[in-house]
């Protein structure tokens, strides 16, 4: 009898995390190493945040809290979605997790059955495929192209619905491509959701203040409002507010859902950190002052790696509308070799030989599910971002 669960059959570690750790371990080493694979803010948590946790510890907040969250948070949930999003969520509509990624995780394991698919476009965050298939559900990937900005087409999101579909897993701003919809876009792929009503929703929002120019960010239930009894809207303070180690999702959605997933997270972990729901409170109720101003500097990084990424030999990277990634393609360097000999077969072929080479660490296009690309977080210092495109150009140069 095998001691190991069947369920781990169908899951991969996460590739994201593994480049993170391979950067560590080099740097530990004693290498020279510039790791470009985390999803993680550089900036540190704003004080009146981290001044709200020191008060909630000063007040004695370290007791057990409700399951779906402490009553203070539940309602600054609230009113952010009215406030930022047109969304009426009752705070017994909105559950607080430990991350997004724990929001997601209920979500699935309150609603799928065996058989029971999830749409997600490709190229996707390297776990949601593995939650629905740890879930026991089945993961339907759609591949989106270059030319489409990697969104989703509404003609794609339809030829794959069938009566198995359960939910389709939602997007933008998208990590790993940063490529945002437009209002006209998510209205496209909420029309054809609402000609199939056993379909719901599941729109990931994380990135929903880090959208660059003029681009406004929408979300589906608040494009198509009668969407909203089959929306589970899924948010979190980690990237807007800098609050990754901080553990604190978030989501809305019909209450009979909220219900379901409060009943598998009382199983599993309860309450998410007292201290860290108190903080959250302040992020969403205080000053957002320093939204815009992160957000120019993330947009002033975008533009820096795009041109420096762009002018080296065989890489094509488009300009993303959000997030901190960009996804350039390497497709004009596969069949090439490096000085040592090896040849560049694939995505995961090039990020290698670039960490051996010159020491970037960066995440291959094929973990997210499309390739041959590969995947920079821009979110670490210009100086360092010179250095590491300086570097990408360098070794793309000598590859022949």
């Amino acid at each position: 009898m095998a001691f190991l669960a069947a369920a781990l059959d169908r899951v991969k570690p996460s590739a994201t995390i593994a480049v993170a750790q391979k950067a560590r371990e080099l740097k530990a080493q004693g290498r020279d190493v510039i790791g470009l694979g985390a999803g993680e803010p550089d900036f540190d948590t704003p004080e009146n945040i981290k001044q709200a946790a020191v008060d909630a510890i000063a007040r004695g907040e370290t007791k057990y809290t409700p399951i779906s969250g402490i009553p203070q948070l539940r309602e600054a949930i609230s009113k952010k979605f009215k406030r930022e999003n047109n969304l009426d969520y009752k705070p017994e509509q909105t559950i607080v997790s430990t991350g997004g990624k724990h929001v997601l995780f209920n979500a699935f394991m309150a609603t799928m059955n065996p058989g029971d698919e999830v749409i997600i476009a490709a190229p996707y965050w390297v776990s949601y495929p593995e939650m629905v298939s740890l879930c026991g559900g089945t993961p339907v990937i759609v591949e989106t192209r270059q030319e489409d900005g990697f969104k989703l087409t509404a003609e794609a999101l339809e030829a794959a619905i069938t009566p198995k579909t359960k939910w389709f897993l939602f997007n933008s701003p998208s990590n790993p491509t940063g490529g945002a919809y437009t209002r006209a876009e998510v209205k496209a792929l909420t029309d054809v959701l609402m000609r199939h009503e056993h379909v719901w929703v599941m729109t990931d929002d994380m990135y929903e203040h880090l959208v660059y120019g003029d681009f406004t960010f929408t979300t589906p239930a608040e494009v198509e409002p009668a969407l909203y009894e089959r929306t589970l809207t899924v948010n979190g303070v980690s990237k807007a507010y800098a609050m990754t180690g901080w553990r604190i999702g978030y989501a809305g959605g019909p209450l009979k859902l909220i219900k379901a997933m409060d009943m598998i997270q009382g199983q599993q972990t309860s309450g998410a950190c007292s201290i860290a729901q108190w903080a959250a409170v302040e992020a969403l109720n205080g000053t957002q002052d320093f939204i815009p101003k992160n957000r120019a500097i993330f947009q002033g990084r975008r533009d820096l790696v795009v041109s420096m990424l762009n002018q080296a030999n065989g890489i094509d990277c488009p300009s993303p509308e959000g997030a901190f990634y960009v996804y350039p393609s390497c497709k004009g360097l596969i069949g090439k070799r490096t000085e040592s000999g090896k040849v560049i077969e694939t995505d995961e072929d090039f990020v290698t030989a670039l960490l051996e080479a010159e020491g970037v660490a960066v995440v291959h296009g094929s973990a997210f599910g499309l390739g041959p690309n590969f995947r920079i977080s821009y979110a670490t210092s210009e100086t360092l971002l010179e250095d590491a495109c300086s570097r990408i150009q360098r070794f793309c140069g000598s590859l022949r």
